[in-house]
């Protein structure tokens, strides 16, 4: 027999270690797959930095001004996360670089929620999507031109995610959902939420991911 679980992976699409975090938890579910464990994934809006204007900030100004990191100590935790990235989901290019920008994404998160609308695989087509237009093609994350070519790469109605991101639609639904989650303690990211009950917090490799699934799976 198959078991299903409930995911709620809460996340932002400028996050890195969301990127290995997704990473990691999509190669621990295809292993569990063979054990009949599997998964339905719902992504679910966190702001890293709800206040950021839409021109964004420089990524080694905004993690020195966040951090106080040095630019040195910034690069060298660039090379980290991209190595672990390139561990965690095989194929992904993370590209990050002393030019990359941080940027506002709560529209971003609008057309998230729209793609769960349509479909979980819609969605985690869209999320995929989005990941790359920031991290491998560097591309403006405020530009609704930008938000709905990820939308159409990821298989969706490129008109109807111009029509969502003009309209503002799903605005109220998404800060309700950002205010839930921060309301059961969440405030950092990757946050992997289990049967709304086990957490499994950052960028874990698959190890971690399975063995904490498989042992939440047998207690249910």
């Amino acid at each position: 027999m198959t078991q299903t679980l409930h995911i709620d992976f809460v996340s932002d699409i400028v996050c890195p270690w969301c990127v290995v975090g997704l990473g990691g938890l999509q190669a621990a579910l295809e292993t569990l797959k063979g054990e009949g464990i599997e998964a339905q994934v719902h992504f679910q809006p966190f702001e890293l930095n709800p206040q950021m204007p839409a021109e964004g900030e420089n990524i080694v100004d905004h993690i020195g001004r966040k951090y106080g990191s040095t630019p040195e100590q910034s690069a060298a935790n660039r090379a980290m996360i991209t190595q672990r990235a390139a561990e965690a989901w095989p194929g992904f290019d993370m590209r990050m670089g002393p030019d990359s920008r941080i940027w506002n994404t709560f529209d971003a998160h609008r057309l998230l929620h729209w793609a769960a609308t349509i479909g979980l695989a819609e969605q985690k087509a869209l999320k995929t999507a989005l990941f790359t237009a920031h991290f491998t093609d560097g591309r403006t994350m405020t530009d609704p031109g930008v938000l709905a070519d990820a939308a159409a790469a990821a298989g969706l109605d490129r008109d109807k995610a111009v029509e969502v991101l003009a309209d503002d639609l799903y605005a109220a639904e998404v800060r309700a959902a950002e205010a839930l989650w921060v309301s059961r303690g969440i405030n950092s990211v990757p946050a992997v939420v289990v049967e709304g009950k086990w957490l499994i917090s950052g960028g874990q490799p698959a190890s971690v991911f399975e063995d904490a699934l498989r042992k939440m799976a047998g207690e249910l």
